[in-house]
C-alpha cells in the first residue's frame, strides 16, 4: 500500500519538472528592439499640438520569439508622466497608458507603426483612444528615436 503513494509523489515530481522545463524552453528574442528614447510632436483632440518624450526599454524575461515586452513611459512637458507598457509583434505595437494622477482619468490605448527613419534610427507614428479623458479622446504622434 505504501508503494501507490510513492509512485504517485514520483509521477507529480516529474510532471512537476517537465513543466518548470517547458517553461524555460521559450525562445530567446528575436524580434527588432525598439529600446531607447524618442523625441514625439502630437496632435490632440482636446488639448491640441504638443511634444513629448517616449522612452521604450526591451523586458527580455518577457520577450520570446517575434514577441517584445517593453516598458512604456511618456512624458509631457506641462502635463506630466505617463507610464505603461507595450507589446510589438513586427513593426506594430500596441501600447496601454496611464496619467500618474488617477484623478485626471488620463489614460489609453495606443497603436504605433515603427520604421527606420532617414537617420537610420527607428521611427513610429502612434494612433490612441482614451476614453474617460473629458468625455473622450484621441489623438496623433509622430516620434523619432534619439541618438
Amino acid at each position: 500500500m505504501t508503494s501507490r503513494p510513492l509512485a504517485l509523489s514520483l509521477a507529480l515530481a516529474a510532471l512537476a519538472t517537465l513543466g518548470a522545463t517547458a517553461q524555460a524552453a521559450q525562445p530567446p528574442f528575436s524580434g527588432p528592439d525598439y529600446s531607447g528614447r524618442y523625441a514625439c510632436t502630437g496632435d490632440d483632440a482636446k488639448e491640441g499640438a504638443y511634444s513629448a518624450t517616449v522612452t521604450l526599454e526591451l523586458v527580455p524575461e518577457h520577450s520570446s520569439g517575434k514577441y517584445g515586452a517593453y516598458a512604456f513611459t511618456l512624458e509631457v512637458p506641462g502635463f506630466g508622466t505617463y507610464p505603461g507598457h507595450a507589446v510589438a509583434k513586427g513593426a506594430a505595437m500596441a501600447i496601454h497608458f496611464a496619467h500618474t494622477d488617477p484623478a485626471t482619468r488620463d489614460f489609453g490605448t495606443g497603436l504605433a507603426t515603427f520604421a527606420p527613419g532617414r537617420s537610420g534610427r527607428w521611427t513610429f507614428t502612434k494612433f490612441y483612444y482614451e476614453p474617460e479623458f473629458k468625455g473622450g479622446n484621441h489623438g496623433s504622434e509622430r516620434c523619432e528615436q534619439q541618438p
